[in-house]
C-alpha cells in the first residue's frame, strides 16, 4: 500500500482530535486520500503521531459526515463518490440555499450585504489565482455569509451538515483533469448576479439564481463522475 499523504500533528492549542479530523478531512476532500482507500488506525496513528483513541474519534466523525464508510471485515475506507448520492444531495442543496437567499434578502441590511459583497470579490480573486484551496475556502465563506445573513439557526445547521457531505464533490469540480473552465466562469457570473439581485432587494431572482448555480454545479459533478466511471471501465478492460 502506498504511504498515506499525511504528516505528524503538532500539539497546539486546538485539540488533537480537531487537528487530526481537519487533516484527514482535507486529505479526503482534495483527493489526496482517494475513494476506497483503507484507513487503518495503526497506519494513521504512526503517520500522525497520535493515539488510536484520537484517530478512532476522528474517523467516527468523518463517518457521520459521510466522508468515510465502515466496511465489515475491512474497516474504515474513504467513501466512494456515487452519482445517485450526488444527485440527491445537490437537489436538496438547491432548495435549501435558495431559501437562504430569499430569507437573506427579506431581512438584509447594509452590513450583511457588504460582507457578502466582499465574499464575492474574494471568490473572484481566488479563481483568478487558479488556487483550488483558495477557491473552496472563498466559496465556503460566501455561503457562510449567505447563511448567517438569513439568521436561521435551523437552516444554517441543515446546510452545514449538507456541505460536509458534498465537500468531495465540490473539490472534484475544481481539481478533476476534465473539469470545465466554462463552469468556473459560469459560477463567477452566477455569484455576481446573485449579489446584484440581493442589492436590488429582489428575493425571487436571488433564490432562482442560487438554485440554478447549485443545479449547474450538480450537472458538472455528474459529468465528471460519469467520466470517472468510463475511465475505470477502460482500465479494467485493459488489465
Amino acid at each position: 500500500m502506498d504511504q498515506m499523504p499525511l504528516t505528524k500533528i503538532r500539539r497546539q492549542a486546538a485539540s488533537l482530535r480537531q487537528q487530526v479530523l481537519e487533516s484527514l478531512r482535507e486529505a479526503i476532500v482534495t483527493g489526496k486520500l482517494e475513494p476506497k482507500r483503507r484507513l487503518t488506525e495503526r497506519e494513521l496513528t504512526q503517520m500522525m503521531s497520535v493515539s488510536r483513541t484520537v484517530v478512532r474519534e476522528a474517523l467516527r466523525q468523518l463517518e457521520a459526515e459521510g466522508l468515510v464508510d465502515v466496511i465489515p471485515h475491512k474497516g474504515p475506507v474513504v467513501r466512494e463518490l456515487r452519482q445517485d448520492e450526488a444527485k440527491d444531495l445537490y437537489r436538496i442543496r438547491a432548495v435549501l440555499e435558495g431559501l437562504a437567499a430569499r430569507i437573506f434578502v427579506e431581512q438584509a441590511n447594509r452590513e450583511t450585504v457588504n460582507r457578502l459583497q466582499k465574499a464575492v470579490q474574494s471568490v473572484v480573486a481566488s479563481y483568478e489565482k487558479s488556487d483550488t484551496s483558495q477557491v473552496l475556502s472563498a466559496k465556503t465563506r460566501f455561503y457562510d455569509q449567505l447563511y448567517n445573513g438569513a439568521e436561521s439557526e435551523t437552516l444554517s445547521s441543515m446546510l452545514s451538515t449538507l456541505h460536509a457531505r458534498i465537500w468531495q464533490w465540490r473539490s472534484l469540480g475544481l481539481t478533476h483533469p476534465q473539469r470545465s473552465d466554462t463552469r468556473s466562469h459560469e459560477s463567477i457570473k452566477n455569484l455576481k448576479l446573485i449579489m446584484n439581485a440581493i442589492e436590488k432587494g429582489d428575493a425571487d431572482t436571488a433564490e432562482k439564481i442560487v438554485r440554478e448555480e447549485a443545479n449547474q454545479a450538480a450537472a458538472e459533478v455528474m459529468r465528471l463522475l460519469a467520466y470517472n466511471s468510463v475511465d475505470e471501465s477502460v482500465d479494467i478492460a485493459l488489465s
